[in-house]
Parts: structure tokens; C-alpha cells; sequence
């Protein structure tokens, strides 16, 4: 916790209490107060236009799509922070092996719960709490968008079939011939040819670029997603209900 338990104190710095939500899992509070943050920052072009003169407000509205280009940096701001992120970095095995959450009330969601962050820090700590939250669903969604590039990719699809029966191939004849107990020279010159061949087939039928293509197109479909969505609370005992924490006043 970042401050100690005390009955007698009031309140406690802004700072010390999003300290002690982060600390104790409650990041969906964090990501509404950030939000709020934003939408209850005055405008700047709003409280200048108010105290310019009447005769100066026709140029000033003439100019409003000028002045409204700089405060489209912070903006631009968040959406570069996600090329200097590690999206992985709290990713841990326990996240893999949770149930997968709901794909139409917890991955998906309605409207509300997708909005622009309002800054780096809070696009930050929501695509790597959304990474953690919905890794199953992103692993899921992996696999599909490679089965439709090998579906686009029909020689590529070929190819991956060969690799896998030439691997398959190379098992059944270690495990005929005991290959690992009588001659494991055999078995191991076995392994190097059908990597060397695996190697070949994947050069000759573009394998890789399916792989490629399904890795960047899932990979931003996964950032893109995890950037735009709300951190809502989790759900528990498998229902529609929601633990979420109020402070008190």
C-alpha cells in the first residue's frame, strides 16, 4: 500500500490514493477518473474566443480550424506512445490460463465501453491491463486471422501441410525403429534433414508471409482494441454482475 492504515486521518493526496488503487487492482477507477479528467479540461479556444471583443469574434470563428490543430497534439500524443510500448510486459503464464472472458458482454461491449484515452499514461495502462485481461480472446482471434491468410494463401496452405507430415513422418520412423535407444546419430541426422527441408518448403511456398501478414494484422488489430477499451470491472462468479469499488466521501 502507499500509505499506512490510519483511522484518525480525513484524506489523503490525490496522489497517495491513485497510488494505493493501482496497488490494490482497482486500475477501472484510475481509467474513470482520467477520463473525467479529460472531458472536465476547459477548452482553451472555448475561454479565449469568451473574452475576445465582439468586433474580433467573426475572425476568431474564421480561424477556428487553425487554432484547433494544436490541441489535436496530445491526441497524437497518445497514439505514438504505443509504438515505444511493451504490450506483453504484465503479461504472466496465470493470464493464459484463465477462462476466456465472455467475447459479447466482457471482449466486445457495447459503446460505452470504448473511448479516446486522454493521455499516454492511461493508453499505456490500458493496453497492458487489456493484454492481461483478454489474452485468450487476442490468441483466438490470432488463430483465425492465420486460417484466413492460408485460406488466401492456398500454396502456403499446402506448404504447412507438407511441414507438418514431414515432421509427422520423421516421429513415426524414431518411434518403428527406436531410433532414440538403438542409433540416436540416425535420429539426430533425421532431425537436420527435415529441418533443412522445412526450411526449403516454407522459402518455396511464401509460408512466411502468411505468417507475417497474420502476426502485423493481428498485432494491431489487438493494440487498437486494447487502446479504445474502457478498463470496466471485472466480472465474477461467471454472472453479469460487477464488483466496483466506491470511494467513500
Amino acid at each position: 500500500m502507499a500509505f499506512a492504515a490510519n483511522p484518525l486521518s480525513l484524506s489523503v493526496t490525490d496522489a497517495a490514493f491513485e497510488s494505493w488503487l493501482r496497488d490494490s487492482g482497482y486500475l477501472e477507477v484510475l481509467d474513470d477518473r482520467a477520463t473525467a479528467a479529460g472531458a472536465a479540461a476547459p477548452s482553451p479556444s472555448s475561454s479565449s474566443a469568451s473574452r475576445l471583443p465582439d468586433l474580433l469574434r467573426p475572425r476568431a470563428d474564421a480561424d477556428a480550424s487553425l487554432s484547433a490543430f494544436p490541441y489535436a497534439f496530445p491526441s497524437l500524443r497518445s497514439l505514438a506512445s504505443l509504438f515505444t510500448l511493451n504490450p506483453f510486459a504484465k503479461l504472466t503464464a496465470e493470464d493464459l490460463t484463465r477462462s476466456t472472458p465472455s467475447w459479447t458482454l466482457e471482449f466486445i461491449g457495447s459503446g460505452d465501453f470504448y473511448s479516446w484515452p486522454a493521455g499516454p499514461s492511461q493508453a499505456r495502462m490500458r493496453v497492458q491491463e487489456n493484454v492481461r485481461r483478454y489474452a485468450r480472446n487476442y490468441a483466438v482471434l490470432s488463430l483465425l486471422v492465420f486460417a484466413c491468410s492460408l485460406y488466401k494463401m492456398p500454396v502456403a496452405l499446402l506448404g504447412l501441410l507438407v511441414c507438418l507430415f514431414l515432421w509427422e513422418l520423421v516421429r513415426f520412423c524414431s518411434d518403428r525403429w527406436h531410433l532414440e535407444e538403438r542409433s540416436p546419430g540416425l535420429r539426430q541426422v533425421l532431425i537436420y534433414a527435415a529441418q533443412l527441408a522445412t526450411a526449403m518448403v516454407l522459402y518455396m511456398c511464401n509460408l512466411q508471409l502468411a505468417i507475417a501478414c497474420a502476426i502485423g494484422v493481428s498485432y494491431a488489430a489487438m493494440i487498437f482494441h486494447a487502446f479504445l477499451r474502457k478498463l470496466t470491472p471485472r466480472t465474477i462468479g461467471g454472472g453479469n454482475q460487477h464488483k466496483r469499488f466506491q470511494p467513500k466521501k
